[in-house]
């Protein structure tokens, strides 16, 4: 849970993310940035801000804004009934991140996890990605990632999405934002 104040904080840095990249967006397109805590209450952390700016049946396009050092927890699309899960390519567009997936394991990962999250990363593949970069995931693959310390931004590029029934490695993970309107201690 986050507060809205962490929330409206989080949009504000992910517009200022985003407007790095050169890319023009309208005004209204910031204000439909998401903020994704994972349910972790530790945005600095673990989370994102998420720009859809293209979501039907078939395919989705989205923009990934991350600070520094700020984690996507490994998770993967699975098949969900008749659907054989999310196909996504992820092309950085400003910025570098560590991308993190089945393979060997690398012997010195660039990223960074919290020692009481080390048993929820279970793939250290490392693929170190820059601007112009980028993969194709197929369905069911773990994958996961973390800015540099400058942050990035990613392009998603993805076959139709149900980001709600993701699954993470983590079981203390829930997908949905919950954003609470109590004050902050700080705001008093």
């Amino acid at each position: 849970m986050i507060t809205r104040k962490e929330y409206q904080l989080a949009q504000q840095e992910g517009k200022e993310l985003l407007e790095k990249t050169g890319i023009y967006f309208q005004k209204a397109e910031f204000e439909q940035i998401a903020v994704a805590d994972f349910g972790l209450s530790d945005l600095n952390t673990f989370g994102a801000k998420i720009l859809t700016l293209v979501n039907t049946e078939l395919i989705a396009v989205k923009l990934i804004a991350m600070h520094s050092l700020q984690i996507m927890p490994e998770h993967w699309h699975p098949r969900i009934g008749d659907y054989t899960g999310k196909e996504e390519t992820l092309r950085v567009e400003w910025g570098e991140m560590y991308l993190y997936y089945p393979g060997n394991p690398s012997i010195k990962p660039k990223a960074r996890i919290p020692q009481n999250k080390l048993d929820c990363f279970k793939h250290w593949n490392e693929l170190i990605m820059g601007r112009g970069d980028q993969i194709t995931l197929l369905p069911g693959v773990p994958h996961w990632f973390q800015a540099s310390p400058r942050g990035v931004v990613v392009w998603s590029f993805s076959t139709k999405v149900l980001d709600l029934q993701d699954e993470f490695t983590d079981p203390e993970i829930r997908r949905g934002t919950v954003i609470s309107d109590n004050h902050d201690k700080s705001d008093e």
